[in-house]
This record gives structure tokens, sequence and C-alpha cells, in this order.
């Protein structure tokens, strides 16, 4: 057992599952927040009742994000204590301006429009939630802050072998984090627009089913009404809206992940050119682009690697920006990182048991080239789909196809599976160091560490195992109940988060009954804390 890939791994699985709870939360948040603007501009009951659905769901997964994010910061401790030591200096400025200020923030103003819909007036409770969502917004910002500065180290002087920040602007404007920010915010409405259009289309598909909603002889809808309280024709109102403003979201936020994502490319030709030579298996200087590239799993050879399609003058366009430049492939970099930076892991007690071995300069290929594929292939088949939604709602309803609601339902998955394919490439393609040089001539000398070296000493392989098999079992325990609640309120839809649609008083001096009776029918009249819980 070796301590350093066990901390990895434990990092890796609960980092991964932490981020798929960060971008439903920013952009279903920033969503709910459009359609309770609306609302309050225009009074329009449906949009109050999707503000109130969508946020239903927006605040159980902002719970799941803050009850599994809590376990990252313990971890720089437990098992990266060496790491937290080298880069103590520089990220106490931006996790505390993310914990003290965007976190206290967006938790405080959350709080407030969670219980303020009866107690704040209008435009205050809406204020309330706009300052949340702007929080997480700052939330996100200073968290890649501090992670672009593990990918372009800059703003810093080497004080006794240790980075202590000089230049905090440097820090904070670092043009990675500049262009990681948007990047990462586009991927975010990517994963709010599938949401919506996915379950939305589960509940056109559902009033299909049941009658409720035919089709005329021109094909076009003609909504109708059932007994059952909130099944009316607003409730109708409030899902082709929600699935035709997911489809708008998720192909707007496909065109801004692809802009940002090219000039993150270009930035990353210059900052970790292995890392994006990895990344297109460009074992051999030139300009094409791999389509499709086979090779020996798990091998780092890169004399293995069979380019079976290739355009040339792809890849000198993603990182130059024509079709001519020459890009350095992996055999050419191999040798300059070897001149730059080592053949060996230093003869350090720091690295351990790793101390005089080779470094292994070239990261596991098979990560970041399928990493990148899946990254742009799971956006692009979202924003296809979104395409293909507003086509076949065009008349005003989804099909009557069982299969196609099913195909909608798991697309959610795709813009999750994009982001984390994009955050799995990032990080694991910047080995084998946890802070990359910066090889800018004009740059800081000498400020990188590696992973090897990151690892806490004092921790054995058996208690990071330890931790890990307990960690995911947790974590795989609050998977089940996020999703069981999820699934719960999304069957009981817009009756789920409103209660008061299924049972009102007569006249305001009736005491209203609770009811006790699943989703479809809430077991409080109290519309604020059955909002809130």
């Amino acid at each position: 057992m070796d301590a350093l890939e066990i901390a990895r791994w434990q990092f890796g699985i609960t980092t991964v599952y932490h981020f798929m709870m960060v971008p439903l939360t920013i952009g279903l948040g920033l969503v709910v927040a459009v359609m309770q603007t609306v609302w309050h501009r225009t009074g329009n009951p449906a949009y109050l009742r999707m503000t109130k659905f969508w946020g239903k769901l927006f605040l159980i997964n902002f719970i799941m994000g803050v009850a599994t994010g809590i376990v990252q910061e313990f971890q720089f401790g437990m098992a990266w204590s060496e790491y937290s030591r080298f880069v103590g200096d520089v990220f106490g400025a931006p996790l505390a301006l993310e914990a003290l200020l965007a976190f206290f923030v967006e938790s405080t103003f959350l709080g407030l429009w969670i219980f303020g819909w009866k107690q704040l007036k209008q435009g205050v409770h809406l204020a309330c939630l706009w300052i949340a969502v702007v929080g997480s917004f700052f939330s996100a910002y200073f968290i890649i802050v501090a992670n672009s500065w593990m990918q372009h180290p800059v703003g810093v002087t080497m004080i006794d072998g240790r980075p202590v920040m000089t230049d905090a602007w440097a820090v904070f404007t670092n043009n990675t984090a500049l262009v990681a920010v948007p990047h990462t915010l586009f991927g975010t409405l990517a994963v709010a627009g599938g949401f919506l259009l996915g379950i939305a289309w589960y509940h056109l598909w559902r009033r299909r089913r049941d009658g409720i909603d035919t089709v005329g002889a021109d094909g076009k809808v003609i909504a109708g009404e059932a007994a059952i309280p909130g099944r009316d024709r607003t409730d109708y109102t409030v899902w082709i809206k929600s699935l035709r403003i997911g489809a708008v979201v998720a192909m707007i936020s496909f065109a801004g992940t692809a802009l940002t994502g090219d000039l993150q490319g270009k930035l990353m030709f210059e900052q970790q050119p292995m890392k994006m030579a990895a990344a297109e298996a460009a074992c051999h200087d030139g300009t094409g682009f791999s389509v499709l590239s086979v090779g020996n799993v798990g091998s780092r050879n890169c004399d293995d690697i069979v380019a079976l399609i290739e355009v040339p003058g792809i890849l000198s366009y993603l990182a130059k920006g024509d079709f001519t430049t020459e890009v350095k492939g992996v055999n050419s970099l191999l040798d300059q990182y070897k001149a730059d930076y080592g053949t060996h892991l230093p003869d350090n007690p720091i690295y351990g048991d790793r101390a005089g071995q080779e470094i292994e300069y070239v990261p596991v290929m098979e990560v970041t080239y399928w990493g990148f594929r899946a990254m742009i292939g799971f956006g692009g088949l979202a924003a296809l789909a979104a395409l293909v939604a507003l086509w076949l709602t065009r008349k005003g309803t989804v099909p009557e196809s069982r299969w196609l609601m099913r195909l909608a339902v798991f697309g959610i998955l795709a813009p999750f599976g994009a982001n984390a394919a994009g955050w799995i490439f990032t990080e694991m393609g910047r080995q084998p160091f946890v802070v990359a040089p910066n090889p800018d001539l004009n740059g800081i000398d000498q400020v990188f560490m590696f992973t090897a070296a990151a690892v806490s000493p004092g921790v054995s392989a058996g208690e990071i195992l330890t931790s890990l098999i307990v960690l995911t079992l947790i974590y795989a325990v609050l998977l089940v109940v996020e999703v069981k609640l999820l699934v719960k309120y999304v069957r009981g839809g817009v009756a789920s988060a409103m209660p008061e649609l299924v049972h009102a008083p007569v006249d305001e001096n009736e005491d209203a009954t609770p009811r006790d009776g699943g989703p479809d029918k809430p077991g409080t009249s109290d519309d604020v804390l059955a909002f809130a819980y």
C-alpha cells in the first residue's frame, strides 16, 4: 500500500463527489433568482410556482453540497500537511475570503430567503436570493483563484523554500483564474439547463399519459386540468416554460464553455504544455489534432500511441490560434522537463520511500486524452439534446414516447459528466506536480512542488485507507439520501413545494388542518416550513 496513491484516491473521490453538487447549486440558484424576479415584476403565478418548485430542489442540493464540502478542508491537514505548509501563505487569503465572506453571505441571505416568504417584503425577499446567488459566484471565484495558483503560480517570493504572497493583486487577477471562472460558471449553467429540461419533460409527458393534456388536429397542445391539486393549466405553463428555459440556457452555456474553453486551452499550452500534449496524445511535434488514437492501457511510452484519425492544423489552432505553427509533442517536452526539473526526485526525507525515484512527467494519457474528449462530448451532447427538445416541443408539449422521456431524464447526467471529466482532466493532467511550475522566463523561478512531497509524513497508508473507506461509505449514503429526496419532490411536482395548493383555508379565520400524504399531499399547511424542510 502506498500512502500517496491512497491519499490521491481519497481526495479525488471526495472532491469529484462534492463538485457534483456545486454546479447544480450555482447554476440552479441563478435560474431560480431570475424566475422569482419575473414573478415579482409580472405577478404571473406560473413563475411563483416555478420559483418554489425549483427552489426546493436547489435547497436540497445546497445542503448536501455543504455537508460534503466540509471534508475537503480537513483533508488538507489530515493527508496533505506538507502541501498545506507549502501553499499556506498564499492560500490563506482566498480561502479565508471564501469562508468568512462569500459563504457566510451566501448562507445568511439564503436563510432569510427560505424563511422570509411572508415575513419580508417581496422586493427585500427577492434581494436576499440575489445576494445569496452573487455570494455563490464569489465563493466559486475565491476557490478557483486558489486552484489556479496551483496551475500557474504568480505573485509570490520564495523565502526559506516556501512561497510567500507579495502581490495579492497578481494572485487574484491570475490570468488562469480569470479564464477558469467564466468557464466554470458556464458549466454550472449547463447543469442547471439540463436539469430543468429533463424534469420538465417528465412532467409534461406525465400530463399527456394521464390524459390531462391532449393534442389537436393541428398537432398543437390543448392544455387541460385535473381534479388533483396543482395539476391545472398553470401547472402546464410551469413545465413548458421550464423546459424551454432549460433548453435555451443549455445551448447558451455550451457556447460559453466552448469560447472560454478555447481560451483556457491556449493558456494551458503556454503554462502546462505537457498536460495539453497528453490531452491530444501528441507524441511528436506537429500541427495535427487526434480525433482517435489508441495505445497500450497504462503505458506512458509515447511509442505505443498510434493516431488512427488526425486532422492537420487543428492542434496549432487550439494552441496558437493559427493552422501552421508547429506544437511541441510529448517526446520533445519530456526532454525539456528533465533538463529543467531533473530526472529523479531529490534525495530528501520529505519524499519518503520515493526519494531518488525517476520522475514520470507524462500524466496518465488515458485520463487526459479521454477526459478531454468526454468533457467536450458530454457538453456537446447536452447542447444537441436541448436543440432537439426545442424542436420537438415547438407545438407546446412533448411526444408520448416513454423512451424519449427516459432519455430526457437520463440526459440530466450529461452536463454533470462534462463538469466532472473537465475537473479530473485539469487536476490529473498536472501530475507529477501538485503546484505546477511557471514556465514563463519572466515569471517566478523554482515555485513548484512535486505531489510526492505533499502528503503528510506522519500518516500511514493504513490510516488513510481507513479514512478513504469510511468517507466513501458515508458519501455513498449521502448520495442515496440526495437522490431519494430529489426523486420524491420531483415526482410530487409543484404541490410538493406549495402545500397551499393542496389545502387552503376557506377564509382567513379558518385554521388549516395539517395533512400527511407523501409528496403529492405534503404533510403541513405552513408553506414556509414545508418549503424549507
